[in-house]
């Protein structure tokens, strides 16, 4: 039964671990400043980050609460927290974004009445054996919202989510920032000059954390595998896993790659990154839910090298927008990142302008959370979203 009020606008309580980088994470924050200039009230727990500014900046409220923590005494503690939260503000929708907070989530929105909401963000392993129940909070949504097609396929077959519950929203791209027209020639020399990249030669970047299943050791192997030097590499991202970066250098060194290759942990402006790299790749060893990266490179006009598996398959259409390659396999890597150097000018600019429109048509910032908000609508306002899909239906 839904508790909102006339008298005030709806309130929605998003839950995720942390507020870093991170697609989930800059997702939590764009629907938040969707919500607020819809005229909802938006609210984020989490256990804070460098993200967490942008929520109060847009006019939403940010709880610092140990929500990523996954110590059974600390998620009990922070049901307790969450129904205080819950009842303080009139919290109409709690929104889950990973499974240890989800599980709070879910006992406290039980506790209070109040719809929950989860959000897919991947194919969960199923490892160990109660890795299947633990996943499981993550389709106890009334509405569970999975980001790719691969995704949604995943949520039904493994954890039975009916089509009645399930809804696919991609998710998107800010095009006021992801625009190449918006970033300035000072915007991408500053980059340069504190990157120390050499002009003349094309780059090839592979943005992302720095953590194993990202492919940043595929990748130093595939350049290797090129045997080029007259281009430049980047690996743009933060390192998650202590000691992969030395694991990384390593490689470089062992193949002799140390000239020509540079490992950038902080980048503030991914817009001019992306306009630094001539090739953009995502070499993920195993299957991701969506990719962002993906569309973020399509919608700044680059060419896209991916792995052929999860959220890429839907993302990039191949030989159109990008190139897809098989996972795993650093030779065809290797030819993948050979072609999209290989382009003319007149085929990058054509290849930028199909990547563009790809992007603006599906994958929009706008239209994700427009989606979204849709999805609580459905909840709060079930005979008004019925009367508005009538037509529809009776014309059908």
């Amino acid at each position: 039964m839904s508790h909102l009020s006339q008298s005030r606008p709806p309130a929605v309580l998003q839950v995720i671990p942390r507020l870093n980088s991170g697609g989930a994470e800059r997702g939590t924050v764009e629907l938040a400043e969707a919500l607020t200039a819809a005229g909802w009230s938006a609210y984020v727990a989490s256990s804070g980050g460098p993200l967490a500014h942008f929520i109060r900046r847009c006019g939403g409220t940010h709880l610092t609460l140990p929500v990523a923590s996954k110590n059974p005494l600390v998620m009990r503690r922070n049901v307790a927290a969450l129904v205080r939260v819950i009842r303080r503000f009139d919290i109409d929708i709690v929104h889950a974004r990973s499974r240890a907070p989800a599980w709070s989530a879910h006992a406290a929105a039980r506790a209070t009445g109040r719809h929950f909401v989860t959000t897919f963000h991947n194919a969960y392993g199923l490892g160990w054996p109660l890795k299947h129940r633990y996943n499981s909070v993550m389709a106890r949504g009334e509405r569970v919202i999975a980001i790719s097609n691969f995704v949604a396929e995943h949520a039904a077959r493994i954890y039975g989510v009916g089509a009645e519950r399930l809804r696919t929203i991609p998710r998107g791209v800010d095009l006021d920032i992801f625009d190449p027209n918006q970033v300035t020639g000072a915007r991408i020399a500053e980059l340069a000059r504190a990157w120390r990249l050499p002009d003349g030669v094309p780059i090839v970047m592979l943005p992302g954390r720095l953590t194993r299943w990202k492919g940043g050791l595929d990748f130093v192997a595939a350049i290797a595998a090129l045997g080029r030097s007259d281009i430049f590499c980047l690996i743009v991202g933060a390192e998650q896993r202590r000691g992969f970066r030395r694991e990384l250098e390593a490689a470089i060194t062992r193949f002799g790659l140390d000239e020509i290759f540079r490992i950038v942990e902080d980048c503030r402006d991914m817009p001019a990154a992306y306009m630094l790299a001539d090739v953009v790749v995502s070499a993920s060893t195993e299957a991701e839910g969506f990719g962002r990266v993906i569309i973020e490179a399509q919608a700044m006009g680059r060419p896209v090298v991916a792995t052929d598996h999860g959220g890429a398959r839907e993302t990039i259409v191949p030989g159109v927008t990008g190139w897809l390659v098989a996972p795993r396999d650093r030779a065809a890597l290797a030819n993948g990142i050979a072609k999209a150097l290989s382009l003319t000018a007149a085929d990058r600019a054509a290849l930028a302008r199909r990547a563009m429109a790809h992007v603006a048509a599906h994958f929009t910032r706008q239209e994700m959370c427009a989606k979204t908000i849709a999805v609580y609508e459905e909840l709060l306002f079930p005979d008004l979203v019925q009367i508005t899909a009538e037509p529809e239906a009776l014309r059908a």
